[in-house]
């Protein structure tokens, strides 16, 4: 026993002296490493890669940028400083710059990092993990995978080709077919031809419309050159996830009135990241236009319920499968609809109310390139969406589309064709009226508020009764759903914006405060760095100190009048216009109001959007950090280190204009 003991103790001792030499050594590093003065030899991505956490490199090597901007740079613009070490913006960041900025104009993603990905990559396996153990007919019918793009970035084009001959049987297969909208970018169509016949299997088909249709009409034409017995549409900026298909098909094939939609997981457009998206279904406002809510209360109980084909009153419509016949059968697409806009709320009722059902396939998952406008319009400038939308109402709506010209009075005199056609198609196929869709389909939406005008009609009685009834039983939904989630543990989803909580990343080893963290004290020094990553509900305010000054970012007005505004350097100080949060969507938050965006050549204040991007941070979260943005490629530095210079976007570099301390703010004591 006391040899045992002695073991132990000779163990313990080791373990001990160890720790403390590892701690001795790192604080020894970070003292040579803050008091060296001395250039050290520049590497233009170094620094933004070291300021990214051990966590991030999955992210990096999965969408190949470790180089966002690969070109070389000349030995004159290598290190690009001016006097006292202050970094310039040179013509190699305007180059690096100018193909991005383009892209963006031209396509709305980020081109640069499409590039880098190639036409190959791995994505995470987003499906639940009840998918991944089901199991298939093994003589499922195949499909004609449909994909139409005008003016598409041909990398992201070929990418998305690329998924499905490398993520699907080819027995599932029958052809794909690419359909050119008539495309205007130069050469894009012999590019194309080239590699289609060079690169891949026969059964990649491209074709070009004889006029520029829009998407609507181009995608009937692809479904009129289509032999396979399954139609899948697909959008020509996506990547499909693994075992996509079969589940698609073989609900198709249990009935050939099902209409079914993948999970559409997100791709970030500025940094191309592939996200799982949660399991939420399509819905419209009184607007015609389409929003993602959560399903009813007791749609999703047990586990099984998250791989079950779920009913949708609408789809978003950019991919989606349906029987050949059947959607020729259903009337194909309003060909009186011009380019783009309201094609997927036309169809989703046209489904419902003439006797299919909708529905999502949750082990089926495919990633769409999320973009926060359409780069391209109509040839004439007309609004398509308003036109097409009326066409919706007026067709599919009955006296329900009074809402939808209240919405949008403006849209009472836009010419919207003739629908005599869909008329006759809609009293062919014996369809049901919008009040049933509503009242079977849909009965969580509720009618619109009263006009003034409205008030003391008596042309519709029952209206008022019905419009209340409808909005109790969707609040009561809401509320009831968000109950159930509270009482078994589960994250609420439904978070009004005014009132939303922000989950803030806390407890930063910042500033002179490091000094406190004493060799012996081995605990607190592993605790602190274990705080680095780990989410709160609330964290500790800090100021962003650019490194050996007193110069801390600030507003350049008050934080409610702040939105659009620069950020500017000023005296370090204890107010409001100075104090930042950083959350777990790597924001930096002034105010726990309005978010630090890296749009422009000087970064600004606005608001929060969630979606990463051009308002993700990446950080040590220590002293002397470089602040990297990926969307942008570069990092966030001061233009002077002189009070009223503005924050700036650069090229990362050792600059001391690069290098910032997060200092934390003390609360008051109470």
């Amino acid at each position: 026993m006391v040899a045992i003991r002695r073991c132990n103790s000779f163990c313990l001792g080791i373990a001990c002296a160890s720790i403390t030499w590892t701690v001795s050594l790192y604080l020894y590093y970070q003292m040579n490493w803050e008091g060296s003065k001395t250039e050290r030899r520049h590497n233009e991505y170094a620094s933004s890669k070291e300021s990214l956490s051990s966590s991030d490199n999955d992210h990096y090597n999965n969408v190949a940028m470790n180089k966002p901007y690969s070109s070389n740079l000349s030995s004159a613009n290598m290190l690009n400083f001016g006097s006292g070490g202050k970094f310039k913006n040179s013509q190699a960041l305007l180059d690096h710059l100018q193909p991005r900025d383009e892209g963006y104009r031209s396509h709305a993603f980020n081109v640069l990092v499409s590039h880098g990905i190639g036409y190959h990559r791995e994505v995470p396996d987003t499906r639940n993990f009840l998918c991944k153990n089901k199991t298939y007919p093994s003589s499922l019918p195949s499909a004609s995978i449909i994909i139409c793009f005008f003016d598409e970035e041909m990398v992201t084009l070929l990418r998305t080709v690329h998924s499905v001959l490398d993520r699907t049987q080819d027995e599932l297969i029958h052809e794909i077919l690419l359909v050119n909208d008539l495309s205007t970018i130069s050469g894009l169509h012999e590019n194309l031809t080239k590699y289609v016949a060079t690169n891949f299997p026969r059964k990649v088909k491209l074709l070009v419309t004889p006029n520029r249709e829009g998407l609507i009409r181009a995608r009937i034409y692809g479904s009129r050159r289509a032999t396979g017995e399954i139609l899948v549409f697909l959008d020509s900026h996506c990547e499909v996830n693994e075992m996509w298909l079969p589940p698609l098909l073989e609900r198709v094939s249990s009935s050939r009135t099902h209409v079914v939609t993948p999970i559409i997981d997100i791709i970030n457009a500025d940094t191309f990241q592939y996200t799982a998206s949660p399991l939420v279904r399509g819905g419209f406002n009184w607007g015609l236009h389409f929003k993602w809510e959560n399903f009813p209360v007791g749609a999703l109980q047990t586990q099984e319920d998250f791989v079950k084909p779920v009913r949708s009153p609408t789809m978003a419509g950019g991919l989606f499968a349906i029987d050949r016949s059947y959607f020729v059968e259903l009337g194909e697409y309003d060909d009186g609809m011009n380019i783009w806009g309201g094609e997927n709320l036309e169809i989703s009722f046209r489904i419902w109310m003439c006797g299919g059902t909708l529905e999502i396939i949750p082990c089926s998952r495919v990633g769409h390139v999320f973009r926060r406008r359409r780069p391209y319009g109509s040839p004439r400038g007309e609004d398509t969406m308003t036109r097409n939308s009326l066409r919706v109402a007026h067709v599919w709506m009955d006296e329900f589309k009074d809402y939808f010209l209240r919405e949008r009075p403006d849209a009472h005199t836009v010419p919207y064709g003739d629908i005599s056609r869909r008329v006759a198609l809609r009293e062919k196929l014996q369809c049901h009226s919008f009040s049933w869709y509503l009242n079977n389909v849909y009965p969580e939406l509720a009618l619109p508020p009263l006009s003034p005008t409205d008030v003391g009609s008596k042309s519709r009685p029952g209206e008022k009764a019905e419009r209340l009834r409808r909005m109790h039983k969707k609040w009561k939904s809401v509320a009831n759903s968000q109950r159930d989630l509270a009482l078994q543990g589960r994250e609420i989803n439904f978070q009004p914006w005014h009132s939303r909580k922000r989950n803030y990343v806390g407890e930063f080893q910042v500033g002179d405060e490091s000094i406190d963290y004493l060799i012996g004290n081995t605990l607190k020094i592993i605790y602190s760095w274990y705080q680095l990553n780990k989410s709160v509900g609330d964290a500790n305010p800090l100021r962003l100190r650019l490194s050996d000054t007193n110069l801390c970012a600030q507003s350049e007005r008050e934080i409610l009048k702040s939105k659009g505004s620069i950020v500017l350097m000023k005296n370090c100080m204890r107010i409001k216009t100075q104090i930042w949060y950083q959350t777990d969507k790597n924001e930096l938050v002034l105010g726990q109001v309005l978010c630090l965006d890296a749009s422009g050549e000087y970064p600004r204040l606005s608001k929060c959007h969630e979606m990463g991007g051009d308002q993700e941070w990446k950080l040590r979260a220590k002293r002397g950090t470089v602040i990297y943005n990926m969307a942008a490629g570069t990092c966030l530095g001061a233009s002077d280190n002189t009070v009223d210079s503005k924050l700036v976007m650069e090229i990362c570099s050792n600059s001391t204009l690069h290098k910032w301390d997060l200092m934390k703010v003390k609360k008051a004591r109470r």
